[in-house]
């Protein structure tokens, strides 16, 4: 896992590694999260983007390979 901006402050870390079951999907790592961070981070997660090694994922039932790396992008503020 990696955080960026709101999520990396939320979390109070830049990067941690989860073990996870063969098979779990993104939601089971967010549940994970939400687990280990339950003070601010989930509020982040509900309005963030992820991306699965480099590529963007919408569908958080998606599978995870082992050895993944899952980027936590939250809305990024701009002008």
């Amino acid at each position: 896992m990696r955080y960026f901006a709101s999520a990396r402050a939320a979390s109070g870390v830049e990067q941690e590694t989860l073990q996870l079951p063969a098979g779990a999907s993104v939601a089971e790592a967010l549940g994970v999260l939400r687990e280990r961070h339950p003070e601010k981070l989930p509020r982040v997660l509900e309005a963030a983007s992820f991306l699965l090694d480099g590529i963007a994922v919408r569908d958080r039932s998606r599978t995870l390979p082992d050895g993944a790396e899952l980027d936590v992008l939250p809305p990024f503020a701009g002008g």
